[in-house]
């Protein structure tokens, strides 16, 4: 075989394709789009489902990706040389065009001209009942039939949820040698063994199974191949397996390098070298691609995945900023390596390396502050167990532990075995299962139709497209919806319930699918419009419109008459909803050119809701900010908006915006032709959202709050226009209010305010007096009063009307008073008594204990509380056995001094 490179291995198989007439496409995002069924990319076909279904019109027939992926069905399997979470998937995919009689000789070609992999050395599968494709590779490609197998549906037959496209596939094998085999007479490909290692999959998409069951053939078939780049490495140069391959083998080398280890010289340290090998990929391309850590769908799985890294880091010994010339967490440090060995080929981690770098350093820090406090509270449950007499920790401890602390399960088990105790390992796994099904609730609950299960908006003709008109005819919005934008459509179809239908009456709830449409569909952040259809027979309310499977769906209720598929219809927004929003959102631009001139360059877009009423913006920094530097950026913002800057709206290649130097939303997937928002020289972005003409229309710009909402994000919200106004009328009339209650005026409310605040200083100062002088009388009459016990003296009184500072103050004073000995104060409000019990230190010395006193005899008035030797309080219930406690209590304390 030739030595082809890792990254050259990428190209060839993308130009290969592309001479076959498929259209490359990058990597979709880690992060579906429009698809709530999944939490992240699982294969090279996911982000391409609505081609496949007909949902959404594919750019060509034919297309090729190498698809970034991350599988977490195996984390706990990562660890050996077989198993990992992220790989890159190459496929090549035909949407009813080419089948299998090319799609067969096209992968022998390139994995044997191409590759230059020994046919020899070839092996493949093929569903047991496809004689076709046996017949291709058998007749055509001339493969020996004696190395072609014939597999059930288990394996050789691929479909999704029992219903839907489906079909067989042929997989391609590679023979390893016989080091790699088990050693069996009937090994073959198929053996669970590490011998035969499978590499490509070429599904044959030619089915639709009903719900009954049955197949029925697709009148225009397709095709979907995966092969996992790593493992077309490890076959082309005979590697031992993916983790010696290209950019895996130099993340894995500095590993190695930080925790000063050499491989295989420990099976265990080998394993959590993988680990961490394998999981600082994933980290590092979901934080480019916008996950954050959260406890929570794809958050959950970057905390999990990070989180076992980290501990395998601890287990290797890896103390962060101290080992080989790191500065920081050592997975942080290690993110830097994936950057360079794959930013090549992936852009955005190059782009975001400094935005990965920090939500790694961060959440690593945090774990490892919980892992100490995991491992506190684990000495705890086992100090537990031990007085209690039990072996055994509970699956509710174990698993808090595991889910609130991130304290692995194994790691668990190891310190319980270390003190005798065992884990309840099916109790933890059935609370694993719970948050499992939990887990599953949520991604099912998406508040919209059609993201779940199959519904009739997955039965939508992909003929049914809408033109969006709603930015008006040269991007100049506001010229337009001022004047209240509508235009002139057809309906395409309507469906109402789960069903589509010609016709609805009033009061149906409806959507409607137009072939134009001014609605703009909620994306980006920003919200939908909202407003009219109405036609010659009826009128439809609009109350949101959003896209379900790439179609811009308008949903409402029928509110007269009746609509019908192919009438014609004038839609409206709401144009005062519509400025309002684009106030919003053009503010959104200016905020985030504010705060990186006051912050500085890390800032990144993380998220952003904007409506008609305010906008939410979320953004990368890793501190609060301060209420100096929020000034600023609002008076920024403010200033903008006076400039009265036009804002310039074109369309660019997405090569010419990224030369402009535009800002992209942070984990969006972009088109080759992209929309430029310009803001004079001070903001460039790419959006598709709705925007002013002038950064003058947004009127004024007021922040209300500024909060984190996870580690490493900031948020703030904001109002702009009308919301700004109606902000500062509530702040004027609270003003007004509270002058006229003091009676002053507003202008000198705050002259005011200072003299009372003068006043009642004063006021508690001569209090404070008072209470100084009546204490000094009291204490000198309970002092009197005190009983003798042996060296030292015991005094005890019950009193009324003193607040906590006072009885504390009688207390330090009688303990002064007396010189040695034990203070027992009981102060009655009410119902409720509180206790007060000090002590000198030689009292202390002597046995007396504070807080025990102080227990007692809040036990007995029905409360608790306790404290140190020398000082307690508490509180009891009961103010009627007050003056029995206070009895019990001095007579304990006479036996602890003289005992």
């Amino acid at each position: 075989m030739l030595t082809i490179t890792y990254d050259e291995l990428r190209e060839k198989f993308l130009s290969f394709f592309e001479s076959k007439g498929h259209l490359r496409l990058p990597s979709f995002s880690l992060v579906p789009r429009d698809d709530k069924s999944i939490l992240l990319i699982n294969a090279g076909m996911t982000p391409m489902k609505p081609f496949f279904s007909g949902a959404q019109t594919p750019p060509r027939k034919r297309v090729a990706t190498c698809q970034k992926c991350v599988r977490t069905i195996d984390i706990d399997e990562v660890g050996d040389l077989r198993h990992f979470s992220f790989f890159e998937m190459l496929g090549n995919f035909s949407f009813g065009d080419y089948f299998k009689e090319d799609a067969i000789p096209w992968a022998w070609e390139f994995i044997t001209e191409v590759c230059h992999i020994p046919p020899e050395r070839l092996y493949v599968s093929v569903y047991k009942e496809d004689d076709e494709a046996y017949d291709i590779w058998a007749k055509k490609v001339g493969f020996p039939e004696d190395r072609i197998y014939r597999f059930g549906m288990e394996d050789n037959f691929w479909g999704v949820d029992g219903y839907g496209p489906c079909g067989p596939c042929s997989e391609i094998f590679f023979d390893k040698g016989e080091k790699y085999g088990c050693g069996s007479p009937d090994c073959a490909p198929g053996c669970d063994c590490d011998r035969y290692l499978e590499f490509w999959d070429l599904v044959f998409t030619q089915f639709d199974r009903k719900l009954d069951g049955s197949l029925e053939r697709l009148k225009f078939p397709n095709i979907d191949t995966g092969m996992s780049l790593e493992r077309l490495a490890v076959v082309t140069s005979e590697l031992e397996s993916v983790y010696d391959a290209g950019p895996v083998a130099a993340v894995r080398a500095r590993a190695c390098e930080i925790a000063g280890y050499t491989l295989k010289s420990d099976p265990k340290k080998d394993s959590s070298i993988t680990i961490i090998t394998d999981h600082i990929r994933s980290v590092s391309f979901l934080t480019a691609d916008g996950v954050m850590p959260s406890n929570e769908g794809r958050g959950y799985i970057l905390r999990r995945l990070l989180r076992r890294a980290a501990r395998h880091g601890k287990l290797l010994g890896i103390e962060n900023g101290t080992e080989n010339g790191i500065k920081g967490p050592f997975l942080a440090e290690l993110s830097r390596t994936v950057v360079e060995a794959y930013g090549g080929a992936y852009p955005e981690l190059r782009d975001k390396s400094e935005h990965v770098y920090k939500v790694i350093s961060i959440e690593e820090k945090r774990f490892s502050e919980t892992l100490d406090q995991g491992l506190e509270i684990m000495r705890g449950e086992i100090d537990k167990l031990r007085k209690e007499g039990r072996a055994v920790l509970l699956g509710e401890a174990s698993f808090r532990l595991y889910d609130t602390f991130g304290f692995p399960l194994e790691l668990m088990g190891e310190i319980a075995k270390e003190s005798g105790i065992s884990i309840d390992e099916e109790a933890f796994e059935t609370e694993m299962e719970k948050q499992r099904r939990r887990a599953r609730a949520a991604r099912e609950e998406t508040g919209l139709p059609g993201a779940g299960a199959k519904t009739a908006y997955d039965r939508l003709d992909a003929s049914v497209t809408t033109e969006f008109v709603g930015y008006g005819e040269s991007y100049g919005e506001p010229v337009t919806v001022s004047q209240g934008f509508g235009t002139i459509a057809r309906v395409l179809a309507i469906i109402s319930g789960d069903e589509i239908v010609e016709k609805a009456e009033k009061g149906a709830e409806v959507t409607l699918f137009l072939d134009k449409t001014p609605f703009y569909a909620e994306s980006g952040g920003q919200k939908g419009d909202f407003g009219l259809i109405d036609g010659a027979d009826g009128a439809v309310r609009v109350d949101s419109c959003v896209k379900i499977n790439g179609k811009t769906a308008h949903i409402g209720e029928v509110t007269e008459g009746f609509i019908e598929t192919g009438a014609a219809v004038t839609a409206r927004i709401n144009a005062a909803n519509r400025m309002a929003t684009s106030r919003n959102h053009s503010a959104t631009h200016l905020l985030q050119a504010a705060l990186r001139q006051v912050l500085g360059n890390h800032v990144e877009q993380a998220g952003s809701s904007v409506d008609g009423g305010r906008l939410r913006f979320d953004f990368t920094h890793y501190a609060p900010i301060s209420h100096d530097d929020l000034e600023r950026v609002e008076k920024i913002v403010n200033e903008k908006i006076l400039e009265a800057i036009p804002i310039d709206i074109s369309q660019k290649s997405l090569d010419e915006a990224r030369k402009m130097g535009a800002t992209a939303l942070f984990g969006e997937k972009y088109g080759d032709v992209v929309r430029v928002v310009k803001m004079g020289d001070f903001s460039l972005e790419l959006c598709g959202g709705t925007h002013l003409g002038n950064t003058s229309q947004a009127g004024l710009f007021k922040i209300v709050s500024e909060t984190g909402v996870a580690a490493g994000i900031r948020r703030i919200e904001a109002l702009t226009g009308f919301g700004a106004k109606d902000y500062y009328d509530a702040e004027e009339t609270e003003l007004r209010s509270a002058a006229a209650l003091l009676k002053t005026t507003p202008e000198e409310l705050e002259h005011r305010v200072a003299a009372l605040i003068s006043e009642n200083r004063q006021l508690r100062q001569e209090a404070e007096r008072s209470r100084s002088k009546a204490a000094a009388g009291i204490v000198d009459e309970i002092a009197a009063r005190a009983e003798a016990a042996g060296n030292f003296k015991i005094a005890s009184e019950k009193l009324t009307g003193v607040d906590a500072g006072g009885l504390r103050d009688i207390g330090d004073r009688l303990r002064d008073k007396i010189g040695s000995g034990v203070v027992i104060l009981a102060c009655v409000d009410g119902d409720k008594v509180n206790f007060l019990v000090t002590a000198t230190d030689d009292a202390v010395k002597a046995g007396a204990h504070a807080g025990n006193l102080a227990k007692e005899a809040a036990a007995l008035c029905g409360g608790g509380g306790g404290g140190k030797p020398g000082m307690a309080q508490a509180g009891g219930k009961d103010a009627s056995k007050a003056d029995e406690a206070l009895k019990r209590a001095v007579e304990t304390a006479k036996g602890m001094v003289k005992g």
